[in-house]
């Protein structure tokens, strides 16, 4: 079984973007947490990166990976 992949973007953000694309070309299915869409879900960012708004962060499991190769600041 594949772990959870979820992917935590904003409108507009290119690194956001080409992690998409990456995740793609790997083949892994994840879920998009669009946080322009759905602000409410800052706070559960928030706690993911110890404070910083920053995208992309992708969680893998337990693995937190906070704007890998490169993120925008929001």
């Amino acid at each position: 079984m594949r772990e959870r992949v979820t992917l935590y973007t904003i409108r507009g953000c290119a690194r956001c973007a080409a992690m998409r694309v990456e995740l793609e070309g790997r083949g892994l299915r994840y879920t998009e947490i669009d946080l322009t869409a759905h602000p409410e879900r800052v706070p559960e960012l928030l706690k993911l990166t110890g404070g910083r708004r920053v995208v992309p962060v992708i969680v893998t499991g337990a693995r937190i990976e906070i704007a890998p190769g490169g993120g925008r600041e929001f």
